[in-house]
């Protein structure tokens, strides 16, 4: 329990709140320059992550065949997009329900101690690396050639759930000093907790909605086949430690039970509709309650795009999405520092819950895809074991 990030972030903040009437102004000011100094690091390798990762999964596929790569590529980003416009229709209900909430002010200027200097050139951005990533996967299939990338991602990877993940704890608090500092924790307190209840009912009924049309009369059955996986995975926060149990929870459920060994693994990473519903669904409601109004069809379209486009870039790893998913944030939803604290420690706390939804959704969307794959093909893919 003592390793588990939640629980790390929930003593760092309590011993914060116990001792932050006793510590002078510029440890405050210190800690949020720490929480900055990370931010601004991961904004400089950010496109470089992103890149690496979405190449590496387009490389991934270079042994099956081109329509079954192009036909899962495009599965997957239809049903995170739809997940994504899933969690702003929750949104816009959520407000009209929510009773309205007194839009939260800063009291008094809180600045870090120092910054750092460089600027970042509009070009070096997420979307380049998502376009750059593209070209060397598809290249990489091309010439037979992706021991670089596997390295290279390996390495990045390695340095988000090696080194920014055990700073999160860390990184939450610097931004939680300058709420407590500017008077805004108050507000998250008593305006926040009844989201989580929207927040669960949206997941359940979005993946239920999955098994009843992905198996029909059968999708309690198939919902029970998962339930281990899913089980897992809230226990463990690991989508990739519970992949054995989900391709054998979505193997029974599918008319061809090794189709799941083609699609589970190449899907962990990038199909994460858990993910997509919390995390786009609190983006919605920060934006109402921080903005005063829902974000227009036209900034969440963007971001939409942008959003799913990352999501292929992401770790199913404790502690590795939220990193590339930040500046994203700030870029499309003008996250602020009181926003970013708020989402991430919404991420640290539900952590369990989302790895779970996403391993549940994963496999029912793998029924789902099996039969629209079974409209392209006479009889299900075959994989060696």
């Amino acid at each position: 329990m003592i390793s588990h990030r939640g629980i790390q972030v929930f003593v760092l903040i309590a011993l914060y709140l116990l001792l932050a009437s006793h510590l002078p102004e510029w440890v405050h000011r210190g800690l949020y320059t720490v929480s900055l100094g990370i931010k601004d690091i991961l904004v400089w390798i950010l496109p470089i992550t992103v890149g690496l990762f979405i190449a590496h999964t387009i490389a991934s596929f270079e042994r099956k065949a081109p329509l079954f790569i192009l036909t899962l590529i495009l599965f997957e980003a239809i049903s995170n997009f739809s997940s994504v416009w899933y969690a702003f229709a929750g949104g816009r209900l959520a407000t009209d329900f929510l009773p309205p909430v007194a839009l939260p002010t800063a009291s008094g200027e809180f600045l870090p101690l120092w910054r750092f200097s460089l600027v970042k050139p509009s070009f070096w951005s997420a979307d380049k690396g998502t376009l750059v990533g593209v070209l060397l996967g598809f290249l990489s299939m091309w010439t037979k050639r992706r021991t670089w990338i596997e390295r290279g991602k390996e390495r990045v990877e390695w340095i988000l759930t090696r080194i920014f993940s055990r700073l999160i704890p860390l990184f939450v608090l610097g931004f939680v000093a300058r709420m407590h500092q500017t008077k805004l924790l108050h507000h998250v307190f008593a305006h926040y907790g009844v989201l989580l209840a929207w927040l669960v009912a949206l997941l359940v009924t979005y993946i239920a909605l999955l098994f009843l049309v992905g198996s029909g009369r059968g999708w309690i059955q198939s919902i029970k086949n998962l339930l281990p996986a899913g089980g897992l995975a809230l226990t463990s926060g690991c989508s990739l430690s519970t992949m054995p149990w989900t391709i054998e929870g979505a193997g029974k459920n599918l008319e061809d039970p090794e189709f799941a060994r083609a699609v589970i693994p190449a899907t962990t990473n990038i199909q994460q509709i858990g993910d997509c519903i919390a995390n786009c669904f609190l983006c919605f409601l920060l934006y109402y309650q921080f903005q005063g109004c829902s974000p227009d069809l036209w900034t969440w379209a963007q971001f939409s795009v942008v959003f799913v486009l990352a999501r292929f870039a992401t770790a199913a790893i404790l502690g590795g999405a939220i990193f590339i998913m930040l500046p994203i944030y700030e870029t499309y939803l003008s996250f602020n520092p009181e926003m970013i604290a708020i989402i991430l420690a919404f991420n640290v706390i539900l952590d369990p819950l989302i790895t779970s939804s996403n391993v549940m959704a994963n496999g029912a969307l793998c029924r789902i895809y099996e039969r629209v794959w079974l409209n392209f093909q006479k009889k299900p893919i075959r994989i060696r074991r």
